[in-house]
């Protein structure tokens, strides 16, 4: 019930997260996208290094982790929306949201996690 609770939350965050920050920008580039991921790595990276020091719950992990997480991230919309840029000519906008992404995703976590160590450690 948690992951699906978590979940509820996640998929409408990712959606008016991503109509939100597309809105302002007026790019084929899928900043909407981006933005969702980074957040979501940012939120994972923190609730592990919680976990890890034992200030987050098994429940917590899945609320926040496996529920919210994983609704708000989404790797399908990612490749989808970089395959469709290549396909329409932007193959160095792609490239960009493929190396962007995972630079700043994995970027993302470790922040989160250090930020976790450091006030639960």
């Amino acid at each position: 019930m948690l992951v699906i609770l978590g979940g509820a939350i996640g998929a409408p965050m990712r959606y008016l997260i991503d109509r939100s920050v597309q809105a302002r920008h007026g790019t084929t580039f899928p900043w909407g996208t981006f933005g969702a991921n980074v957040t979501g790595s940012m939120i994972l990276g923190t609730l592990t290094g919680a976990t890890l020091a034992g200030a987050a719950s098994q429940n917590v992990q899945l609320f926040l982790g496996s529920g919210l997480c994983g609704a708000l991230t989404t790797y399908s919309t990612f490749s989808y929306e970089t395959l469709s840029l290549a396909e329409a000519g932007a193959r160095f906008l792609a490239a960009v949201n493929v190396v962007a992404s995972i630079v700043a995703g994995l970027g993302a976590v470790f922040i989160g996690l250090t930020f976790a160590q450091a006030a639960f450690g």
